[in-house]
């Protein structure tokens, strides 16, 4: 290092001044901070000394630095070089780019200052010194990393939670095109799930057909699990998992998944991209369908980061397992009902007797219930009505009165009289030991020779039978007694003697009974009901008990509507409602299988006013597929004096009609079902029923109408 002074001669004692320059230039030496001393001049700022810290540094040795143009050289490069020649009399600071031996570029702070003149040191001399800023913005980035990766977390777990809110309704019928959506705005340039049941088509929701959508039907049949040249096929069989890319410009073997999935993307145009990232959608056991992605980046090399990988897996798993409880839930519905439908017998024609059948189950989970009922023709001088209830919501229960059921068909046939058939059923029942209590009331009718019927009954442990006469309502107790299979023999049997117009109800405790009032005073609201009630057929006025009793059900309800016909009305003579019934599925083509249905019904059952009907039924299912969702169900019954039409579909909200107002959208379908026939609506357990009675002779056939 360069003295500033020069060095005392030899053995000559050291003067204060000297010393002190001796310290002051060791000390500027062995200190850790770079430091350099400038000479200023006309042609430029030159280095004449640096420390061994600042040589460190830059990986210089210091005589390599000595002599160097601060202003000039290129391995310094201030951030304002005006201001940097342009250097004041006092203290001043210089961001500098300082370029290391090994070419990396060093980001500092030079702090420059002036060194007075005199006692040796020229003018224009000044010091240096620099401060290393690699590890203060090393440190400022690594935070503003943190906090974009923070930034980052917060916003994938927003998604994920209101993926999981969309999920809530994820059979909505364009549930799963949120969902995409949502990806869309924050995550991928485009997103689309794939469904996979018996195929491979594209999906806005859960079922195809909803909302106009057309189902593209991907190869279906065995999958090439083990053909490398299909990895679509690898991931919907399960041969593989994860994030895989597929060239759309490829191509891909005839037949395969990735050739038909390739082609069906092409089809959206250009701004596809060449490359997508396919990620399984999983269920539980298998995989149920695709969810397939294009990165933010073009159509070059498709690739996410390592959050945006996650959020998309995140998603595909969550969708999965919620498209996997929707399918498990619907097949186990669907075998519930079917076990339940196959307890409950089809109405039977009865000579003679108008009667009319409901049952509705009220479980949460298998949709089936104890409560049954059945109806009998024994001769053609004897009907067999029976009504019952088995504790419990469950299969189990289901069992129990599948059990029960057929223990009372197999001896109604044989004792005709109640209470003996009740002495038979406490002696089979108890000796099954079966764990559950169950109450019934068995009836028999039997002509009686003046134009009327006498009903005959024993009640073991259920509700007492309601008689309605001339807008008079009574309850039908008779001698009590106590549940199935704790009789202890020589049951009662209680008689009455039945006129032309009297209705009997047979029902269960799920009618009348609720949380907000004793069962006493449900069964006076029974009675009050039914006492109003003006319609003149079982079918009317079971759907009138219907609408104003079970709107909102707590409990399985059956009822069993007999009505004895006047001599004077269409139904006298006649056999009971003929009635049939059709599962269609939410989608628009349902609408002509309903009209063809209609139709094939009123030729068969030789009814007039066919056209009517078709129209209306139409206008029904129609409501049901475009405003409604879930299961479609059809229903028609031959009153004797009419077509009676239900359907049902699981959207609670009741149906409209325009009524003139102008703001009002859509009704217009049921003006014309207004015009047609009687109708009305009531709550189902899954939704809702619109029923329509053709009011024969309304208008002319629509084929004759311009």
């Amino acid at each position: 290092m360069p003295e500033p002074t020069p060095a005392p001669a030899a053995g000559a004692p050291a003067s204060p001044l000297a010393v002190s320059r001796q310290v002051l230039g060791a000390a500027l030496g062995a200190t850790q901070v770079p430091m350099a001393l400038l000479h200023a001049s006309r042609t430029g700022a030159y280095v004449v000394w640096v420390n061994d810290a600042l040589a460190q540094a830059l990986g210089h040795a210091p005589q390599d630095l000595v002599g160097v143009d601060v202003l000039g050289d290129p391995r310094v490069r201030p951030s304002d070089p005006d201001a940097a020649r342009a250097v004041s009399r006092g203290p001043s600071t210089h961001p500098v780019v300082l370029r290391r031996r090994d070419g990396a570029d060093v980001r500092c702070v030079a702090h420059v200052s002036p060194v007075p003149p005199g006692l040796g040191v020229p003018g224009g001399t000044y010091v240096v010194a620099v401060q290393d800023l690699t590890a203060e913005l090393t440190a400022s980035a690594e935070h503003a990393a943190l906090v974009a990766e923070q930034h980052r977390e917060r916003q994938s777990l927003s998604l994920i939670a209101r993926v999981s809110d969309l999920l809530m309704d994820v059979d909505e019928p364009h549930g799963l095109r949120e969902i995409a959506n949502l990806l869309e705005s924050q995550v991928v340039d485009r997103a689309h799930f794939f469904l996979y049941d018996h195929g491979l088509w594209s999906a806005d929701g859960l079922e195809a057909g909803h909302g106009g959508a057309v189902r593209h039907h991907g190869p279906s049949g065995r999958l090439l699990s083990r053909c490398p040249l299909d990895p679509v096929g690898q991931l919907l069989s399960g041969a593989r998992d994860g994030l895989v890319e597929l060239d759309l410009t490829a191509g891909h073997p005839e037949g395969t998944y990735s050739q038909w999935l390739s082609g069906r993307l092409a089809a959206d145009g250009p701004d596809a991209g060449d490359r997508v990232l396919v990620q399984p959608v999983p269920g539980r056991r298998r995989t149920v369908g695709l969810l397939v992605v294009r990165p933010h980046g073009g159509g070059g090399r498709a690739a996410l980061g390592p959050s945006e990988r996650t959020v998309v897996e995140l998603v595909a798993r969550r969708v999965g397992l919620s498209i996997d409880n929707v399918r498990l839930y619907d097949r186990e519905h669907r075998l519930a009902e079917t076990l339940q439908r196959a307890m409950l017998p089809e109405q039977a024609e009865v000579d003679g007797l108008d009667v009319w059948t409901y049952y509705s189950p009220n479980a949460d989970d298998a949709q089936v219930g104890g409560d049954w009922y059945d109806v009998l023709q024994i001769d053609p001088e004897t009907v067999s009505i029976v009504i019952g209830d088995v504790v419990g919501h469950d299969v189990e229960a289901a069992a129990t009165m599948g059990q029960l059921r057929s223990v009372v068909r197999s001896y109604a046939f044989d004792i005709t009289t109640p209470g003996p058939v009740l002495d038979r059923v406490d002696q089979l029942f108890g000796g099954m030991r079966i764990p559950r209590a169950a109450s019934m009331v068995y009836s028999a009718l039997r002509r009686d020779g003046a134009g009327g019927w006498v009903l005959q009954y024993a009640r073991a442990g259920h509700l007492p039978l309601l008689l309605v006469r001339d807008g008079h309502a009574e309850q039908l107790r008779g001698t009590g007694g106590r549940l199935v299979g704790f009789g202890a023999g020589g049951r009662a049997t209680d008689e009455v003697v039945l006129v032309p117009g009297d209705v009997v109800v047979f029902y269960t405790d799920g009618l009348v009974e609720r949380r907000d009032r004793s069962l006493r005073d449900g069964l006076s609201v029974l009675e009050a009901v039914a006492a109003g009630i003006t319609a003149q057929d079982a079918a009317g006025i079971g759907e009138d008990l219907l609408s104003r009793l079970a709107d909102h059900p707590e409990d399985d309800v059956a009822v069993v509507v007999l009505r004895v016909p006047g001599v004077d009305d269409h139904l006298a003579g006649a056999v009971s409602p003929r009635r049939r019934r059709w599962a269609l599925p939410s989608e628009p083509a349902s609408i002509g299988r309903a009209r063809h249905a209609v139709v094939r019904t009123c030729e068969a059952w030789e009814m007039p006013d066919a056209a009517n009907a078709e129209l209306i039924v139409s206008e029904l299912v129609a409501n049901a597929v475009l405003h409604g969702w879930g299961h479609v169900a059809l229903q028609l019954y031959d009153t004797g004096d009419g077509l009676r039409i239900e359907v049902e579909d699981g959207n609670p909200t009741p149906p409209v009609t325009t009524d003139g107002h102008p703001g009002r959208v859509g009704g217009f379908g049921m003006q014309i079902v207004e015009r047609l026939a009687d109708w009305g609506w009531r709550h189902s357990r899954g939704g809702k029923v619109v029923w329509a009675k053709v009011r024969p002779g309304s208008l002319p056939s629509p084929s004759r109408r311009t």
